[in-house]
C-alpha cells in the first residue's frame, strides 16, 4: 500500500529506508499547493449498490459526504449474475427468473432507495442506473470520473469478516479514492491516516486532511516502521526506536499539512510496530482510517497492500483506500 506498507531494507532500529530529501519535499508541497485546483472539478460519488443493508449503510455514509462537499450521487446495480450450474444433488434446477422480472425487482429497489436519500437530503443530487458485466470491473472503469467510490463492507464474524470477490479488487485497482463503510465510526472521534516513506504519502495525507477539515475533526498521522524479526531480533542492533534524523521527512510531511491546514488539530506519531495492527487498534478510536493503495502498476497492482488487507476485514470504522490519479 501507499500508506504503511513494508519496505525493503530494514535498519539497525527496525525501521526502514529515508526518502530522498529536497526533491521529495518539492514534490510534497506541489501536491498540496495543487490542492485547490482539484476541488474546482465537480463532484460525483459512485455507490456500488444492490439493495442489502450493507449497501444501505453505504448510501448513508455517501450521503453525508456529500452533504458537506456539495458532490452528486449515483447508485450503481452492476449485473453479473452468474450462471447457474446444477449439482448433482439437485433433482431439478431451479427455474431461473425472466429478465423482465429481474429488472423490475431491480429498478423499484433502486427507485426506494434514491427516494429514501432525496427524503433524508433533499438538496443532493441522486440517481441510479444498472449495468451489465462483472461488478468490480464496471465500478473500476467508473472509477475514472468519479470524485469517490463508496462500497458496504462486512461484519466482523469469521465467516461475514471475508471481503467479496468486488470490495478488494476495486480497492486495489480503482483510479479514484475508495471508502468501505465498515463498522461503528466514533462520532468525534478523529480522522486516522497512515503514511510511509513513499512518494504518495502526501497524497494519502492531503485527503485525510481534507477529510479532516471537512468534518471539523482531529487528524492523527501514524508512521510505523515494522520492527526487526528474525535472526536480528535479538541483537543489540534491533534497538527499536526511531532516531530523529530517521523522522524527520516525517516530521516534514506534518509540518506541511499543518500549514495548508490551520484549522485542523494535527497530532503525529512516529513509532517501531507493526503497521496493520498500529492502525486497526487506532481504529476503534476513529471516524474513518485513511491508507495508501499499492498503485497501478504491472506488478504492485495486483494485489491490495496487506496494510489495506488487514484493515478492510478487522477496522472498526470507514476505512478510506487512496490511489493517485492515473
Amino acid at each position: 500500500m501507499t500508506g504503511l506498507e513494508t519496505l525493503p531494507g530494514a535498519n539497525r532500529h527496525g525501521c526502514h529506508g529515508r526518502s530522498s530529501g529536497r526533491t521529495r519535499r518539492r514534490a510534497e508541497s506541489a501536491a498540496y499547493g495543487n490542492r485547490k485546483e482539484v476541488r474546482t472539478v465537480r463532484k460525483e460519488i459512485i455507490v456500488g449498490y444492490d439493495g442489502s443493508p450493507h449497501a444501505q449503510t453505504a448510501l448513508m455514509w455517501a450521503l453525508d459526504e456529500a452533504a458537506r462537499t456539495g458532490a452528486s450521487i449515483e447508485l450503481v446495480y452492476v449485473d453479473g449474475s452468474p450462471v447457474l450450474v446444477p449439482t448433482a444433488r439437485m433433482l431439478r434446477p431451479p427455474e431461473p427468473l425472466p429478465d423482465s422480472c429481474l429488472t423490475d425487482i431491480v429498478n423499484g429497489t433502486l427507485e426506494r432507495a434514491v427516494a429514501r436519500a432525496k427524503k433524508t437530503q433533499p438538496l443532493i443530487d441522486v440517481t441510479a442506473r444498472t449495468m451489465r458485466g462483472h461488478p468490480a470491473t464496471a465500478l473500476i472503469g467508473l472509477s475514472r470520473k468519479a470524485h469517490l467510490i463508496v462500497l458496504g463492507g462486512t461484519g466482523h464474524s469469521a465467516v461475514t469478516g471475508l471481503l467479496g470477490s468486488v470490495s478488494t479488487p476495486v480497492s486495489a485497482h480503482s483510479h479514484c479514492p475508495v471508502v468501505i463503510v465498515r463498522g461503528e465510526p466514533a462520532d468525534g472521534a478523529p480522522v486516522v491516516v497512515g503514511v510511509d516513506g513513499s512518494a504518495s504519502a502526501a497524497t494519502v495525507l492531503d485527503f485525510a486532511a481534507e477529510q479532516a477539515s471537512a468534518r471539523k475533526a482531529p487528524l492523527r498521522v501514524i508512521r510505523a516502521w515494522p520492527p526487526v524479526t528474525g535472526l536480528w531480533e535479538q541483537t543489540p542492533m534491533a534497538t527499536n526506536t526511531v532516531t530523529g534524523h530517521e523522522r524527520e521527512p516525517f516530521d516534514t510531511l506534518v509540518t506541511i499539512v499543518r500549514n495548508a491546514f490551520p484549522d485542523v488539530t494535527v497530532e503525529a506519531e512516529a513509532t517501531v510496530a507493526h503497521p496493520a495492527g498500529v492502525l486497526t487498534h487506532a481504529s476503534a478510536r476513529a471516524q474513518l482510517v485513511v491508507v495508501g493503495s499499492r498503485g497501478h502498476g504491472a506488478v504492485s497492482g495486483l494485489l491490495l497492500g496487506s496494510v489495506s488487507q488487514h484493515l478492510l476485514r478487522h477496522s472498526a470504522c470507514p476505512v478510506a483506500v487512496i490511489h493517485s490519479r492515473t
